[in-house]
């Protein structure tokens, strides 16, 4: 029964291996880039908890920290469209078409660069 299970198991790796082999991983522009506030192993993994439990933090205490959406956006807008959105080599709309899934913080968030300032007033409004 062991060996059955383990020859499911190889089986099962060696074809999920075989399918992932021919999906191409995208190539990203991102924008500044340089030293992210996380390292990016972890940032890709854990980013939609860590904007989420940033969210609370900024609504309720008024903190634009560390891993606000602002701060990923200023650092990772395209150089040629100073977005992250619009193509899929954009960084936000490249990684989560590749994943396929849904990127929903820009219905009502900027996809573009701006100061804490400037969203700060439009919060005041």
């Amino acid at each position: 029964m062991k060996r059955l299970q383990a020859a499911l198991l190889a089986m099962s790796l060696l074809i999920s291996g075989t399918v992932l082999a021919d999906v191409s991983v995208p190539h990203l522009d991102i924008g500044k880039g340089g030293h992210c506030v996380n390292d990016p192993k972890y940032m890709k993994l854990n980013h939609g908890d860590l904007l989420k439990r940033q969210r609370t933090i900024t609504v309720h205490q008024g903190v634009i920290g560390r891993y606000s959406l602002i701060r990923c956006v200023n650092c990772h807008a395209s150089k040629v469209n100073h977005s992250v959105l619009g193509t899929n080599s954009n960084f936000c709309q490249g990684c989560h078409v590749y994943a396929a899934v849904k990127i929903d913080c820009f219905e009502c968030h900027s996809s573009r660069p701006e100061t804490v300032s400037e969203t700060l007033r439009e919060v005041a409004k």
